[in-house]
Formats: structure tokens, sequence, C-alpha cells
């Protein structure tokens, strides 16, 4: 029997750490046509967790993350500080990630998807009408996963059939599928490839997933991770807090897969071969960088600005999940009313791998 009322933890505006509120008397959602009930078995926690509750995506807002990650940035502007560049509606139920199974469908879904475990791509396209270059991001712009129950599209909903864990199908779908839509947006093949931020979430699902295609993996990161950085594919790395020209040489490398942004741009473009390409989706160390455009132009270099996801990004990942093709590192589970802690422990980067909460069993 499906409750009326489930716990889960709400945003109750942007700012700090006190702006989560774990509560047990919210209202279990009900699918409307066309969308399913989730049962959640476990929701991974993603930078953009933090970046929405402190309003990091406003124009306002010139400093890394970690600056406003526990106390929030002393001004924002709301109108447009998401995703979308549109003001978010509070209360809010984060999470971007959700693992689950179906409990209940609504008008136009068969009734043959209960009981289904699945995973939620969480860069919807339903609700904007499949238009290009749009989404609305589960968690964001619609209630996610860090709640008992959720709903979601059919259609954007996958039955996934393996042998792992909750918690490990819920560390797939925020940063795995950034990070396979990086790698697909820049072609990534049998060649060179640096990643930033490596030993993170999506960085190290970008060091497997780029060793998957064959490529030679360079991973960036602290040197007390990376061991592990290694140990999930990487050929090499190197201290993220190194020259990293000087440790590399200039056009070196054929593919930038950068999750950092900051100061440290410039010196990634100097890194890429002519013809080079370069893919963003992250600026953890900060949004605002200075580079030397002659080393786009003359280098004849391509950027990628990866947000939007095609369709088959989140279909491969399912297809290498049942053809069991890699495996996520979880670094550590919590229950969910620790999400606050979940969050302090993320901004802190002692981690390896994915943290993920896990809501209380009905």
């Amino acid at each position: 029997m499906i409750p009326s009322t489930m716990t889960a933890a709400v945003l109750t505006g942007h700012g700090g750490l006190e702006k989560l509120a774990v509560r047990n008397d919210v209202p279990v959602p009900r699918p409307k046509a066309g969308e399913l009930l989730i049962q959640v078995g476990a929701a991974g926690v993603n930078n953009t967790d933090i970046n929405t509750r402190i309003g990091w995506y406003s124009k306002k807002v010139e400093a890394e993350t970690s600056d406003g990650g526990a106390l929030g940035f002393a001004a924002i502007d709301d109108d447009d500080a998401s995703w979308s560049r549109t003001p978010l509606k509070f209360p809010l139920i984060q999470g971007a990630d959700v693992c689950g199974r179906v409990v209940a469908v609504g008008e136009g879904v068969p009734s043959e998807r209960i009981g289904q475990r699945v995973i939620v791509r969480n860069m919807l396209r339903t609700y904007v009408d499949y238009r290009p270059y749009e989404c609305w991001t589960l968690g964001s712009e619609c209630d996610g996963g860090f709640a008992q129950f959720t709903v979601a599209p059919a259609r954007e909903t996958y039955a996934v059939s393996c042998d792992w864990s909750d918690e490990e199908l819920a560390a797939i779908p925020c940063a795995y599928s950034t990070a396979e839509n990086m790698l697909d947006r820049a072609a990534v093949g049998r060649e060179r490839v640096l990643v930033t931020g490596a030993s993170g979430g999506v960085g190290l699902a970008a060091v497997q997933l780029a060793k998957r295609r064959g490529a030679t993996v360079i991973g960036v990161c602290s040197p007390n991770k990376a061991a592990e950085v290694k140990a999930q594919g990487a050929d090499l790395t190197v201290d993220r807090n190194s020259d990293l020209v000087g440790a590399l040489g200039s056009e070196t490398v054929d593919v930038v897969i950068d999750l950092v942004g900051g100061p440290q741009l410039r010196h990634l473009l100097e890194l890429l071969r002519r013809g080079g390409r370069f893919a963003v989706a992250g600026a953890i160390g900060g949004p605002i960088a200075e580079i030397d455009i002659r080393d786009v132009y003359l280098k004849d270099l391509t950027l990628f600005g990866c947000t939007f996801q095609e369709d088959q990004v989140i279909e491969n990942l399912v297809r290498y999940i049942e053809n069991g093709e890699f495996r996520p590192v979880i670094s550590r589970v919590y229950p969910l009313s620790e999400i606050a802690v979940a969050q302090q422990d993320f901004l802190s980067k002692s981690h390896t791998g994915k943290l993920v909460l896990v809501p209380p069993r009905s």
C-alpha cells in the first residue's frame, strides 16, 4: 500500500546547509499521465545539488563552489540561480540521481512496468516537448530523488537488469551521463585524453568510460587519490596543483574533459594538440577563466559546452551496465536524514567516487 505522506529532504530556499529540512509529512506525489511513481532505493549526491542550493548558477557569483558550499553566498540573483536560468519554486526536493522500483503508473503507462527496478534520466526532455538543447534537471526544475517516492516520465525511466546494488545504480544518472555526454560530444576514441577532477564522481566516471573507448587516460587529481584513479583505468596521473604543461608538455593531448574550470583552463588549452577538442561540464574551481584566444584559433581547437544530452547517452549507459563494462566506486552511504553531513563530506573532497543517500524504507 502506498502511504499518503513520506520522508523527504526539502530545500526551503537558496542558502547554506540550514536550508535543508528533513521532514516526515511531505505528501507522496501522484503520477500524472505518462508518469511513473518510483519508490526510491537510493539517490546519489552531486555537485549540482550544492550549486543549486547555494544559488551558484547566478551570474552574480564568480567564486568556486566551495566558497559558499556550507554557508551560501551573500548575494545572488534568484532569477537566474538555476540550471534553466529561471527562478526555482520552493520548497523543492532535490536529487538528480534516482534508483528505485516502480510502484504505480499514470494514465497511458502499461501496468507491466510496476515492479521494475529503474534509473531515471536526470536531464529530462519530456517536460519541454523534446525541443533541442532544452531540458529540466531532476531535482531542480522538478522534484527529485531525495525522498521515499518520486515521479518521473515513463519514457525517460529505464529498467536495468544487473546484479548491482541500488546504491551503485544511484551513482549513474547524473555523474555517468555527464561523463558519457562529454565523451560522446568530443567523439573520444583511441587517443590521449586528459580528465580534470579525476577522483570525483563525474571525473572517475569519465576515466572509466574513456578507458572503455580505448583511450589513453591522464587523470588530474591529488596525489593521495592517484592509486584509486589508476585502478579505475587512468594510465597516468598528474598532481592537480602541479604545472600541467611542465609535467606533460605543450600540445601532447588530443582531448581535455574538464570539470574544474577556473585559472587552470588556459593551461589546459596549451596541452591540446592542433585540432584538439575541449569539453567542459563544470567549474568547481571557479566560473571565470582567462584564456589566450590564439590557442583556440591558431590550433583549430573545438570547444564543447556539455549540458543537454541526446537520447543515446543514457541508453548507452544502460547497455554498458547490462554488459558489465564498468562498475562505479561508492565511497560512502548515508541515511537521508544525514543529507547535510553528506554534503559537508562532499565539499571536503576527501572521498573518491560517489556519495549516496538512502531514504527510510516504508
